[in-house]
């Protein structure tokens, strides 16, 4: 049977940083409550329904989200992790209370959000202006892959950690811009093997991105083949790559000319510009010939819509619990044929509201999504 592991997002809780950035108080709730539409028929604001606006301090709230999992067919979450060198780390207290408590008894592993935040994260009317830098992703050098490491060791030797070929999952959000990331990779393998592991299987997020072409020199978005895209990301020490195909299905839904033509106007010109599209037509291009490799882990998404953050994102429209079930089922097709410990797929994700990016139950679909990922995985088995 598939692996499903569902992206987290930690960030439903007050931090001092947030309190400061943005107002005392302030989460991710903030803007997804206040979201309006921006034309009929946009499904916002998107309220959700059985766990209501919670805060991840609360344990029932976590217990309650790994009952939903389980009901969805889900192996466990992948938290998103924030550490930016020099033992500075953010929104930890939730995995970290799941951790020292036990509960919920629920697998789980740890995904590296290694990018730096601006002003521009959490705020629409920053969004035009040349963002800021809140805190700044930094990669200090061994001592400090080494303390990192001591880190998050206790979660890899707890029971509940998610394994790949013995080893510990780990994902890094962004590996082609972390330069020395070849020397983190073997200093944790050292340390893993030092610590009664096989090493550690390191994941690299890889999504369509601009790629400097070999004949004209400029860089171009390439949405025909992932290959060079993803064996960068492979030659650099990683296990495995994640491919997530949100940026290639909107691309070649668009078109080349009309994405840049549109980016221009943005950009440049400082237009809103509501630029949307269909599940069902994003749908196609999701996939790629190479989330078949053997070492491949694709990506499916309920919906996607920034709206609640920005105004200036191409999102998608009319997701439905029946679109992303066709999406799933398609998935395990690419999957079927690899290796059982290798059978993987990310969902992106399981709570990301502010991105209109999760399946918790909501007001309109209620657990819709819960039950289009459970009718999916009983019919292709």
């Amino acid at each position: 049977m598939a692996r499903i592991i569902a992206l987290y997002l930690p960030q439903y809780h007050p931090i001092p940083e947030n309190d400061e950035w943005w107002g005392k108080g302030f989460t991710e709730w903030t803007n997804v409550a206040k979201a309006k539409p921006l034309f009929k028929g946009h499904y916002q604001p998107k309220i959700p329904t059985e766990l209501g606006f919670y805060d991840l301090r609360m344990p029932e709230i976590r217990e309650q989200q790994a009952e939903l999992a389980k009901e969805a067919g889900i192996e466990g979450f992948c938290y998103w992790h924030y550490w930016f060198g020099n033992g500075k780390r953010l929104l930890e207290r939730p995995f970290n209370e799941v951790l020292d408590s036990g509960k919920p008894d629920f697998p789980f592993c740890l995904g590296w959000a290694n990018h730096t935040w601006t002003s521009k994260t959490w705020n629409k009317e920053k969004h035009l202006n040349v963002p800021s830098i809140l805190i700044e992703q930094l990669y200090p050098g061994e001592q400090d892959y080494i303390n990192h490491f001591k880190c998050v060791l206790p979660a890899f030797k707890d029971k509940r950690y998610i394994m790949v070929d013995g080893k510990p999952f780990f994902l890094i959000f962004d590996p082609l811009n972390f330069k020395d990331v070849k020397n983190f990779i073997l200093c944790w393998n050292k340390l893993a093997k030092e610590n009664g592991f096989n090493g550690v299987h390191f994941v690299g997020v890889g999504s369509t991105s601009f790629r400097k072409d070999s004949k004209s020199g400029y860089n171009f978005f390439h949405v025909n083949s992932e290959r060079e895209n993803f064996q960068r990301i492979l030659d650099l020490g990683f296990d495995a790559v994640n491919s997530q195909g949100l940026t290639r299905g909107i691309l070649k839904n668009q078109g080349l000319v009309q994405m840049y033509f549109k980016a221009f106007l943005k950009r440049v010109c400082k237009l809103n510009i509501v630029d949307t599209v269909k599940q069902k037509d994003l749908n196609k291009n999701i996939f790629c010939e190479e989330d078949k490799w053997e070492n491949v882990y694709p990506t499916i998404i309920p919906n996607f819509d920034r709206t609640p953050r920005t105004n200036l994102d191409t999102f998608i429209t009319d997701s439905t619990p029946e679109e992303f079930k066709k999406s799933i089922k398609e998935c395990l097709k690419l999957i079927k044929h690899k290796n059982t410990d290798h059978q993987i797929i990310l969902v992106k994700s399981w709570n990301e509201w502010g991105e209109g990016n999760y399946m918790e139950p909501d007001i309109k679909y209620g657990r819709g999504y819960i039950e289009a990922m459970r009718e999916a995985l009983n019919e292709e088995q």
